[in-house]
Parts: C-alpha cells; structure tokens; sequence
C-alpha cells in the first residue's frame, strides 16, 4: 500500500511539473510576441492607433506600390463603362507559388483565373433564370447548362506578385479577335450592342474577359470563349429557350446600364 501510495504521488507530481513547465515558456513567447509589436524596430511592429492582419494569410500589401482602396473602385467603374457584366467580377489575389522561373504569373495559371470569374458569372446566371435551385443544377451538370467549347488568351502585360486582379465577363455574339481591345479597354464598336448586326446564336455565344490589374491600372490579360448550351440528360447542345436568349441579351450591356443607374443616383 505505501508503494502504491508513493508512486501514485509521484505520477502527480511529475503530471504538475510537465503542465507548469509549457506554461512558463508559453507566456515568456507570448510577452517576447509583444514586445516585437511595440518595437518600432521590428517587422512585426503595430503602430498605434492601427490594427494587425485580420487572418494569417493577409500579408499588408494593400497599399503597396501604389495600390490603395481607390484602385478597386476605379477598376469597377472602368471595367462597367466597357460594358462588362458587374455580377461577373472576380478578385483574383496574387500568390508567390503564381510566378515561374522568369518572375511572372505563369501563363497557365490565367486560364484558372478566367474559369473562376466564368463560375461565378454562370452561377449568377442561373439564379436570374430560375433562382438558386437552377444555379445549383447548372453547376452539377444537370438538366440545361452550359459547357465550355473552347478559350484563347491574350497576353498584354506581366504580372507580378503582390498584385490583386479583377476578372470581368461579357457575352457577346462573336466573334472577336484579340485585337478587339485597346491598351486599357475593348473598343466601343466592340461593347456596343447597339453597333453590332449579329444575333445571338441559339446554341452558343461569346463570352469576353479581362483581367485588369489593381497595381498597374489598367487591363493586362484578355480572353474570348465559345460558351454552348447543352442539355447534360440528353447528351447534346441544345437551344435554352427564348426566356433565356433574352436573360442573356440582357446581360451583353449590363456594366454600362449599372453605371448609368450608379451614376444617375450619386
């Protein structure tokens, strides 16, 4: 019994040693943490009257090399005025795994750029034609949706890390070629439905795309895709019903009508 008893206090007390010692280091780190934060020195320094990273993958590029809260803003309202589909935007953030050996963004990697705004858009579709339950079938391929037929991609300007782009979709008839865009925009006989004679397909359309760059301010990278519309039941392209040809017709001049709209309020 005294063994028992021995031991049992033993195996207490080497349970309190091992729970107090990560303790000490635990709150030395904690203060030496902080001390960092109010060393002006230090890179971990908040100045006060500031706030730190609101997650662990905000790294404080917002304001660097010139890119502050206004670039945003103006790359929605210029994208807009071209003409492009506002439920379309997509901010694309810039990664360090984004760059290849000549210290760019790989080319590859716009081709995901582009399909995620494209999602997003569709999505967005989807819900204008039947709400929710409709966006969600298209999206798992289920009844009439869409299906990608081909893509090409124009590259203008590198890109490089940090940088934030914003990925904009319009439909359009087609098709366009790559010189269908100015240095910082499509040309106006280009966003103009109004100036152009073709009619929408009733299998297919165009889909442009820009990628416009937060640091730089203006377009970088642009896209055109054919975009058809196949019933995934039946295995084969398909008309989508006047309703939607019209839902589509729609949204070939959307930006402008929305910035009118913002601009006729302010």
């Amino acid at each position: 019994m005294l063994r028992t008893a021995h031991l049992a206090r033993f195996s207490r007390t080497l349970t309190s040693v091992s729970r107090a010692a990560p303790s000490v280091r635990h709150s030395s780190s904690i203060k030496s943490l902080y001390a960092q934060f109010q060393d002006p020195a230090s890179p971990f320094h908040i100045a006060p009257g500031t706030r730190g990273p609101a997650h662990e993958e905000d790294h404080g590029f917002d304001d660097v090399d010139g890119v502050d809260a206004g670039a945003a803003e103006e790359a929605r309202r210029e994208l807009m005025r071209l003409g492009y589909d506002p439920t379309s935007f997509w901010e694309q953030h810039i990664v360090w795994g984004d760059h290849d050996s000549f210290q760019h963004v790989n080319n590859v990697r716009y081709l995901r750029f582009f399909e995620s705004g494209r999602i997003k858009w569709m999505m967005s579709l989807g819900r204008e034609i039947g709400g929710a339950e409709k966006a969600e079938a298209m999206m798992k391929g289920r009844g009439v949706s869409l299906i990608l037929k081909s893509v090409s991609i124009n590259y203008k300007r590198p890109v490089t890390y940090p940088d934030t782009l914003l990925i904009a979709h319009r439909p359009h008839a087609g098709p366009m070629g790559s010189a269908a865009h100015t240095e910082t925009g499509p040309r106006d006989t280009q966003v103009d439905p109004g100036r152009a004679a073709r009619r929408l397909a009733r299998t297919h359309f165009h889909c442009m795309a820009v990628a416009w760059s937060y640091k730089q301010r203006r377009i970088v990278t642009e896209s055109d895709s054919v975009l058809v519309w196949y019933d995934y039941d039946k295995l084969a392209k398909c008309s989508p019903g006047e309703e939607v040809l019209q839902v589509l017709e729609r949204r070939m001049n959307l930006g402008r009508e929305t910035l009118q709209a913002i601009e006729g309020t302010s």
